[in-house]
């Protein structure tokens, strides 16, 4: 993963901007909206499209160029002005210098008439970093996915079936890059069946190219001044590449009701993906409430541990936190979250080191290297070390995130009740707790941690627990002086409610959750390290440890630390099918995964679940819809459950 700088802009004396990389224009200066309608909407046939999409349809469109966003937000309008309520819009647009903030405030304040589209937008352009970054409007009817990189790293991750293309890139002359048959070719892999195309050039060598790939072009009637541009449909054949374990299942059920068994922060969020595409949910919780056991501390951290070399690991938190940060403004009390900032303490050489190699990689939006004295004046107390400063993360209570996520008119919420044998009938899925039916749907989501191993159908699943305990420390005068949440080996939050949270031990053994003193003494002794300073402000040297407040509980993850998200195959079935693995792992059988049709995961977060879980309800969404997966192909096969069969015939276990 490298570094993406945003877009240099120069304004001319009408306001409009002017692209200082490429020399060109965002928008034609006279009629910029006139123009996108005409090229890209009118041209794909999108108003026909757009009024004959039935309820539960949806339309994908791809873009190159997403530029100031105007495209986008001209076929939001149509869409919403045409579509049937019940279908959806899907709009993934690549763009390699993203304008900032400011810039783009500026750039769509020139179009009064798309003011609320244009301030939903802006209000959702938080946190967009490299790699893929999903935005969602409308309650879920209008997605959009931004690919921030160059093209040609972004498009061959998509996964996607696009029905519509606007290739906007600045002009052939200005960028080449964006006018390639490698380009072209990587469009043609990623078409639905007769999928549009539509472009402002009218070059001759482009159209050859188009052509040359499989899309069929002809020259038709330009706007304005210009004569023509480019219009055409995809006569080729759609392309699937995937291998057999990693393609989409290809069941569909007669019914969108789905039952997601476990009420953390996965179950809530994968619940609330589903209800926002129509989906009837019914969240079985054991507990009297939801969010009881590893998504109930009182405040989480949006903790980014990042890797300079861009493993499936960091995108996946890089693009979670992204999605997660533009959900806090939706919570409806401003006191269960702070954008306060994150500070890494550089608490040892190979901690520095490491965040020197984060910092030639990433952006300073993102993070900071300050010095020690730049640290102490962000947090408030006096540190022992500089670090890194990630200013847009920060602390949320997880429980309310649950509830924000929970509250849907297509989710019913069922508590007390214990899902503790889960059985495969013609008709789908049942849950059970004893003799009692607890419920049944043709889709079943299980997110309950380390427990989703206790079926038939998941035991070969290598999950473990591992114990966390937290403490509360009681805020002081002295101690409000903390700005920021402050992380080294362990971490310590800004007081919320009167009460700062520290944490959090580590232990691979026990297997009880009452609170223990020795764990919390290794708290304080975490405390001590972040900040000799603040621990004297909370008056540590009286604190017994045995008479602290906190809570316990089990983090679940797998061991590559990656989270599972997606279908699941018969793992008996999978090893038979597929054993020509263990004497050729390269040598990849046609045969068709037999998957377990209906049944899905998204557990195993670890300590990483506010920044991943969300963005990977998502991912299991789209799994099940077949829409574009929100993260890239090579991520989404990391997180896939199906990893741990391959690798057990590759490796011989």
């Amino acid at each position: 993963m490298s570094e993406v700088s945003h877009a240099l802009l120069d304004w001319d004396e009408q306001g409009q901007p002017l692209s200082r990389h490429y020399g060109d224009v965002y928008f034609a200066r006279a009629s910029g909206l006139a123009e996108k309608r005409h090229v890209f909407l009118e041209s794909n046939d999108l108003p026909q499209r757009f009024a004959g999409l039935q309820e539960g349809q949806r339309l994908c469109i791809g873009e190159t160029g997403f530029g100031t966003g105007l495209n986008f937000l001209c076929t939001w309008q149509l869409f919403e002005q045409l579509a049937t309520p019940g279908a959806t819009l899907h709009f993934v647009s690549v763009e390699k210098y993203p304008l900032q903030h400011s810039d783009l405030q500026r750039a769509l304040s020139l179009w009064p008439e798309l003011s609320g589209y244009a301030e939903q937008l802006l209000e959702q352009y938080v946190a967009v970093h490299p790699g893929f970054q999903r935005l969602v409007f409308a309650g879920g009817r209008v997605v959009l996915t931004l690919l921030i990189g160059d093209v040609m790293q972004m498009l061959p991750e998509l996964d996607a079936r696009i029905d519509a293309w606007f290739l906007d890139g600045f002009s052939p002359g200005k960028n080449p890059q964006m006018w390639t048959p490698e380009l072209f070719a990587q469009l043609a892999s990623l078409s639905a069946e007769n999928a549009s195309l539509a472009t402002f050039t009218s070059a001759g060598f482009v159209r050859r190219a188009l052509n040359q790939a499989g899309f069929a072009m002809r020259r038709i009637k330009g706007h304005g001044h210009k004569w023509e541009n480019l219009a055409g449909r995809f006569t080729g054949a759609p392309s699937a590449q995937q291998k057999p374990w990693f393609r989409r299942p290809a069941f569909q059920p007669q019914q969108r009701h789905a039952l997601v068994i476990g009420g953390g922060l996965a179950g809530c969020a994968s619940a609330a993906s589903l209800a926002a595409r129509g989906w009837q949910v019914t969240l079985l919780e054991r507990h009297a409430a939801l969010a009881a056991e590893a998504s109930g501390n009182p405040q989480g951290v949006l903790y980014l541990k990042l890797s300079a070399h861009g493993t499936a690991l960091s995108q996946l938190i890089l693009s979670g936190f992204g999605y997660t940060r533009r959900l806090l403004p939706q919570l409806p009390d401003k006191a269960d979250w702070q954008a306060c900032g994150v500070l890494q303490l550089g608490f040892n050489a190979a901690e520095q080191a490491r965040q020197m190699a984060l910092t030639e990689t990433f952006s300073p939006e993102l993070l900071e290297s300050v010095d020690q004295h730049q640290a102490q004046a962000i947090a408030g107390v006096a540190l022992p070390a500089g670090g890194l400063f990630f200013p847009e993360a920060g602390w949320v209570n997880p429980p309310a995130l649950c509830q924000l996520l929970a509250n849907h008119p297509n989710i019913r919420v069922q508590t007390h009740r214990n899902a503790l044998e889960l059985r495969k009938t013609a008709a789908g899925w049942q849950a059970l707790q004893g003799d009692q039916l607890l419920a049944a749907a043709e889709v079943v989501v299980l997110a309950g941690a380390a427990d989703v191993c206790q079926y038939p159908h998941t035991t070969h699943l290598p999950l473990k627990r591992i114990r966390g305990q937290i403490s509360y420390l009681p805020v002081t005068p002295a101690s409000q002086a903390l700005q920021t949440v402050v992380c080294a080996e362990g971490y310590i939050a800004p007081a919320r409610h009167g009460t700062h949270t520290l944490g959090a031990s580590f232990d691979f053994k026990r297997d009880d959750l009452d609170l223990c003193t020795r764990e919390h003494q290794g708290n304080l002794e975490l405390l001590d390290a972040i900040s000799t300073d603040l621990a004297d402000r909370l008056d540590c040297s009286k604190i017994e440890p045995d008479a602290l407040q906190g809570r316990a509980a089990f983090r679940c993850t797998a061991p590559d630390y990656l989270p599972l998200v997606g279908p699941l195959a018969d793992h008996a079935e999978f090893l038979l099918r597929y054993a020509a693995l263990g004497k050729n792992a390269r040598k990849v059988p046609h045969a068709d995964c037999p998957w377990l049709d209906g049944l899905y995961l998204n557990c195993a977060h670890g300590s990483r679940g506010l920044v991943t879980a969300p963005l990977a309800a998502e991912l299991l969404a789209a799994w099940l819809d077949g829409e574009p997966l929100p993260l890239p192909r090579s991520v989404a096969e990391a997180c896939h459950p199906n990893r741990f069969s391959v690798r057990m015939l590759v490796r011989g276990s």
